[in-house]
């Protein structure tokens, strides 16, 4: 079902204006009547079309309708869908006309949509208008398995807006639902494909080429395709996906410390490795240079011990006290 936006003009200034003018005139009829009831002239029609305009003249209250700024009005007649107002202002459509919402009532976690408001503000928030502005959707921490079969636990806030208001309204049950819904899926789709950090041998994309793509390291990328997965979901809705990010993003309770040991192992082993690089590096300009500069003829032996004696002094964890030997080495 597409969109179909009134035109009306917006009137309902004038019609609330010449309503409670012919109320009045109406009340003065009653009075006018009974007076010359009173005095035994014939004002019964007179007296009985002025109670006839008091009694129905409210009928047509239910047609006026005010619309702020960034608010949609979807009128259904009699079951059939006639149109959609859109634009602010003062409008007065057929008094029999009904305004539907079916997600006027369902509360999600998200901007302009939460609970505990004050009463006025809640007695908006249930109304049948539909807002067009740019809300933001919260999701619930999901707990998901990565690609290598970790649980990871991972929110995101998703910024959406509704662009057509009866595909939103007649093509799906509940557009707030459907949406947390949709996001829920859409999430556990993406997020099984990627590795919490990245690991060898994992194809991220697709082409068949491992890559280095990872939830922790490539949010851009996964946020983009979240939002893409979310939006191919909800077009029937009418709902336009503007941005997805990811909001919390960490390892389940049960593996936490677990991957927090992996992760200071293998910040140790670089740092080791780094260090014995270092200090090898260091032992070899010093043989270099002592060769070069023939400062003292060193045997293998000797050599040896001096690689063993740096090497314990540069890669050791804690400072070298030296023992100094006043004689001879043999």
């Amino acid at each position: 079902m597409e969109e179909k936006v009134l035109s009306t003009k917006k009137n309902g200034m004038l019609v609330l204006i010449l309503s409670i003018a012919v109320y009045v005139l109406a009340l003065i009829g009653v009075i006018c009547g009974g007076i010359l009831e009173e005095q035994g002239k014939n004002g019964t029609v007179l007296l009985v079309v002025s109670i006839i305009v008091l009694s129905l003249g409210w009928i047509i209250w239910p047609g006026l309708k005010v619309l702020k700024p960034q608010e949609a009005l979807v009128l259904t007649l009699f079951g059939k869908y006639i149109g959609t107002l859109r634009e602010s202002g003062f409008y007065f459509v057929n008094p029999f006309c009904t305004a539907v919402n079916p997600a006027a009532k369902t509360r999600l976690n998200q901007s302009g949509d939460v609970q505990g408001k004050n009463p006025a503000e809640t007695a908006e928030a249930v109304s049948k208008k539909i807002s067009l502005k740019i809300m933001t959707l919260n999701n619930c921490r999901q707990k998901i398995n990565d690609c290598l079969g970790n649980p990871v636990e991972i929110g995101i806030a998703v910024t959406w807006k509704i662009v057509d208001t009866a595909k939103a309204v007649f093509n799906v049950d509940n557009y707030k639902e459907f949406l947390s819904l949709q996001c829920d899926s859409a999430l556990r789709n993406i997020v099984r494909i990627y590795p919490y950090d990245v690991a060898p041998n994992v194809d991220t994309t697709g082409d068949g080429n491992a890559d280095e793509g990872s939830l922790r390291g490539s949010s851009e990328t996964v946020a983009k395709r979240i939002r893409e997965e979310i939006q191919t979901r909800v077009n029937e809705a009418g709902i336009e996906i503007v941005e997805a990010r990811i909001t919390y993003l960490a390892y389940a309770p049960e593996i936490a410390s677990v991957m927090l040991q992996r992760q200071q192992a293998s910040a140790i082993i670089d740092a080791r490795k780094m260090i014995v690089d270092g200090a090898v590096g260091m032992v070899e300009m010093a043989l270099e240079r002592l060769n070069e500069n023939q400062v003292v003829q060193l045997d293998e032996e000797r050599k040896a011990a001096m690689v063993s004696n740096l090497l314990v002094v540069l890669c050791g964890n804690r400072d070298a006290q030296p023992i100094v030997n006043s004689g001879s080495l043999y």
